[in-house]
């Protein structure tokens, strides 16, 4: 499968892979702002893959040399003025995990921009476990300490389980540092503060939130909230996934194309 690196103006990394009607895909919680190689490319591959058998998929992330204080709201006006210059017509857009969170305030915001919205393993605000998590990684990460471990309990049910990640984490930890730290730093607190309670109803778009039964970065309470909050919305839960299964499950594209249309 050809894998096309890019930049979406202004400044926006992005790459795009198969055919079809554009999907624009909000990438994951990223360390570096930068379109992926190697293992990570791989890794996102095994979600993204699949949606590229029924559309051109424009895989996009976060842009480099974040502000320091930048917010969802700012990081949603930079992608909905990429969008427009890209594409110029509302386009199909699906968030994952973190990318899930922006799509959303894009969708609150920027109405003109998203045509249907798919919303997987994420939701209307994060957990405390997500924003804890998510703190301890990047601040240690950002003072050079090792923080991958932090995030163990994003992955691990059981104490023993999760002490078993949590070593293993710590140990690759020196292959995950990002080459800018503040950017990782700077955009999870943006996402800390993220909560659009109280907004849902004005997102118009179609929307389908997609979440794993077993997810422990959400809830299925903040799933359903979020589903039944915009003005048309709609849930799919996996039984027995987890966060990052959601993105893998065997059914995932399959119900992503059938609710976009395809």
């Amino acid at each position: 499968m050809d894998v096309h690196s890019g930049v979406l103006e202004p400044g926006l990394p992005c790459y795009t892979l198969g055919s079809g009607p554009p999907l624009v895909v909000l990438r994951w919680f990223t360390p570096d702002h930068a379109n992926p190689s190697g293992w990570e490319l791989r890794s996102e591959l095994k979600a993204v893959g699949p949606l590229a058998r029924h559309f051109t998929v424009h895989a996009v992330g976060r842009s480099p040399g974040l502000a320091d204080g930048v917010t969802m709201a700012d990081l949603a006006a930079q992608l909905a003025e990429a969008l427009r210059g890209r594409f110029g017509e509302p386009v199909d857009v699906l968030g994952m995990s973190s990318g899930g969170s922006l799509a959303l305030q894009l969708a609150a915001d920027h109405p003109d921009v998203v045509r249907r919205l798919v919303v997987a393993g994420a939701a209307v605000t994060l957990t405390t476990r997500t924003r804890e998590a998510q703190r301890r990684y990047t601040e240690a990460v950002a003072a050079g300490r090792r923080g991958v471990h932090h995030q163990a309990s994003l992955v691990g049910r059981t104490p023993l389980s999760r002490a078993f990640f949590g070593t293993l984490m710590w140990l690759i930890d020196p292959l995950m540092r990002p080459r800018d730290p503040l950017d990782m730093l700077r955009f999870a607190r943006a996402e800390d503060s993220f909560d659009l309670r109280g907004r849902l109803s004005g997102i118009t778009a179609p929307t389908l939130v997609v979440g794993g039964e077993r997810d422990l970065a959400y809830s299925a309470p903040l799933f359903e909230e979020t589903a039944d909050g915009v003005r048309d919305g709609r849930l799919i839960r996996y039984p027995g996934a987890s966060h990052l299964g959601t993105f893998t499950h065997p059914r995932f594209a399959h119900d992503v194309a059938e609710f976009l249309g395809r």
